[in-house]
């Protein structure tokens, strides 16, 4: 089972939304997959400060962060780069996952 990644303009945009927001730099990135969007499930990310990972949690160190998925999350999103652009296909975090079977057209959420 692949791990999550981050690809370097990712974590750029992480670090400034950070500083922007006067976000704890010790805090966990939560990516996390929740029930909704038109292709039935949606991808989540957040920050968490004070939090104490469960016992089956995921808890990476990638580009200098620290990352935590929920296991059930973790099921649909091993091996899935986040990536972020800010191109003609919109600014934004963008999921690269090999597990999605079908995406709805805003790229927001996916079915397995």
């Amino acid at each position: 089972m692949g791990e999550l990644t981050i690809s370097d303009r990712a974590s750029k945009r992480i670090a400034e939304i950070r500083q922007a927001n006067n976000i704890d730099p010790e805090a966990f990135l939560k990516v996390g997959v929740v029930s909704g969007g038109c292709s039935g499930l949606t991808y989540d990310l957040d920050f968490a400060s004070d939090v104490k990972p469960a016992e089956n949690d995921q808890v990476f160190e990638l580009n200098g962060m620290k990352v935590l998925v929920d296991m059930r999350s973790f099921l649909y999103l091993a091996g899935t780069e986040l990536d972020y652009s800010d191109g003609f296909e919109g600014e934004g975090f963008h999921f690269k996952n090999p597990n999605a079977t079908r995406t709805c057209s805003c790229g927001e959420s996916f079915s397995i």
